[in-house]
């Protein structure tokens, strides 16, 4: 275990495993060579990592299909083809893991239509969590404000007339991880900060996700780590994403 020079986080290198040679009782969710494939090939993996239980964990990684799976993997969304994961006490339980995850900003799991107001996407969402008999209106302030305070903290609410699309970057993410996080489960999973284009709002939107840290644990992505003193707890390189390698071949294709 070493720490990174350009976040101020820990960092840790490949987990030794889970036969005893590795103790997994101070983790909450240990994958020890896991790894996901199609029929057509390889999309992660075989890769190693341990999620301590609390605060935020940024998995440092290329953009892509391979860092998308393995973040729907540790979310409970895709079962490993080869690897244990061991999470909440069981392993390779994705069931048990689904139960106990929320996932949050990846388009190929919680997209927002972006031609709908906010309003409608706060009723949508209430509606779900509603019992079938009874009858829910559109919603109102009072229902923006409960449901999102919690993630956008002293930041600005998006107003209920507006559409998904026209929102700024930060407010959008924002309001995608507040409706995904409703039931507030152990386990939150978000998609990459480095999706923001801005480095200032890549950084509101972690001391949002350290905010959240203090109650759940938080794992998200970076291309390159994070900055330092912005809370997170530890960064993770992760290792075999797919897209690393189709990198190296064509660099080496240039050579």
């Amino acid at each position: 275990m070493r720490t990174s020079g350009n976040s101020g986080a820990e960092v840790t290198g490949p987990i030794e495993g889970v036969d005893g040679s590795h103790d997994t009782d101070e983790f909450l969710l240990v994958a020890d060579q896991i790894a996901v494939r199609a029929s057509w090939g390889p999309i992660f993996g075989p890769t190693d990592v341990a999620i301590r239980p609390g605060g935020v964990t940024v998995l440092e990684g290329s953009v892509g299909r391979g860092r998308t799976a393995l973040l729907l993997t540790l979310a409970g969304r895709m079962t490993p083809t080869s690897g244990r994961l061991t999470a909440f006490g069981r392993t390779n339980d994705a069931r048990r893991l689904f139960a106990n995850a929320a996932i949050a900003d990846i388009d190929e799991v919680d997209g927002i239509d972006q031609t709908i107001r906010v309003r409608d996407v706060v009723t949508e969402q209430i509606r779900w969590q509603a019992p079938w008999f009874r009858w829910v209106g559109q919603s109102t302030p009072e229902d923006l404000e409960r449901l999102c305070r919690p993630v956008f903290g002293p930041l600005t609410l998006p107003h209920l007339d507006s559409f998904v699309e026209e929102l700024p970057e930060l407010t959008g993410a924002l309001l995608r991880i507040a409706m995904a996080n409703l039931k507030r489960p152990p386990l939150l999973v978000t998609g990459g900060v480095d999706r923001m284009t801005r480095t200032s709002n890549t950084d509101k939107l972690l001391e949002r996700l350290v905010d959240l840290g203090r109650e759940q644990t938080v794992i998200t992505a970076d291309v390159n780590g994070v900055h330092r003193g912005l809370g997170v707890r530890q960064v993770l390189r992760v290792d075999n994403l797919t897209d690393d390698e189709f990198a190296r071949i064509v660099q080496e294709d240039r050579i």
